[in-house]
């Protein structure tokens, strides 16, 4: 009688378990990046640093001081009321016409590039390739070059001396087309909107609902891009614009910085410094408040392959 051997069960071995945490791979420094990071702070930040110091100084202060230091007298506040109430408040009326030409301007600009780029970038119709043409060629032309030949054709209008003149020139904006264009393009799924079109939606509701979420983060830099762009607009209100009272405050404090050079005029160039940093304010709180929704890779998972 023969038997047959019986097989021996095999015992699998054991695995440590290590309690230490996982190392995880310290990303490696580069000091020249480092060297040209701090450059480019220092480059930033000193021009607001001098601004802010000699907004505290008098007229005399300015000439008999060193510029990257405070004087005796700290008159920031002497010098932010004087700059509100020179002129009978002149400087108030420039503020509010920069905003008027920024909500308008910058804000129509945001619009209609935003629903320029998505209808480019979502749907095809002919010439669609002419269009894409043409937008690459106005990006390329300054837009000092088109200065003189929008006087023109303004002035055939009865259009300038106003605010129009300003305004309407800042509601086009190639660039800003451009960038939603491609953000859309690349933001915005095609199986998304179908999925919301086979539920039903409409295309007003489909953008409105689906698509202007997706493209939070490209509408807000072109808001930004564009009102940046109209807030220290120079060149296009200053052949525009004869009426003090229209004047923006990049105009107004140019005529300022000028009234010391006329015969007569008074030097006030305490004033200007303290307005300039007046006007970077707002710009600088619309950054810190707007960036927040620079967010990247909304779109991520919301469509399963």
């Amino acid at each position: 009688m023969t038997t047959t051997p019986t097989a021996t069960p095999q015992v699998a071995p054991r695995t440590r378990v290590s309690l230490k945490p996982a190392r995880r791979d310290r990303p490696r420094r580069s000091p020249l990046l480092t060297a040209l990071t701090a450059l480019m702070l220092i480059y930033s930040l000193v021009p607001l640093v001098w601004l802010f110091i000699n907004a505290s100084k008098t007229q005399a202060s300015l000439f008999d001081s060193f510029g990257l230091w405070f004087s005796g007298d700290f008159s920031l506040l002497t010098n932010i009321r004087d700059t509100l109430t020179y002129d009978d408040g002149v400087f108030v009326r420039w503020l509010l016409n920069t905003v008027l030409y920024v909500v308008l301007g910058a804000g129509g600009a945001t619009v209609l590039a935003t629903l320029g780029g998505y209808a480019l970038a979502k749907f095809d119709f002919p010439g669609k390739r002419a269009v894409f043409a043409t937008v690459i060629g106005a990006v390329a032309v300054p837009g000092t070059a088109l200065a003189v030949p929008t006087f023109l054709m303004f002035s055939e209008l009865g259009l300038t001396n106003t605010p129009w003149a300003v305004i309407i020139p800042s509601l086009i904006s190639p660039f800003g087309l451009y960038l939603m264009w491609t953000y859309a393009a690349q933001a915005i799924p095609g199986e998304l909107m179908e999925a919301a079109r086979v539920d039903g939606a409409g295309e007003l509701r489909t953008f409105l609902r689906v698509c202007v979420p997706l493209l939070a983060p490209g509408i807000v830099t072109v808001a930004l891009f564009t009102m940046v762009a109209t807030w220290n607009n120079y060149f296009l209100p200053l052949i525009m614009l004869k009426d003090p009272d229209w004047y923006p405050l990049t105009l107004g404090l140019n005529a300022w910085n000028d009234q010391a050079a006329t015969a007569g005029g008074q030097p006030i160039f305490h004033l200007v410094i303290t307005g300039s940093l007046l006007t970077i304010l707002p710009l600088l709180a619309a950054f810190l408040f707007l960036q927040r929704y620079w967010q990247s890779g909304l779109a991520t998972g919301g469509v399963k392959d």
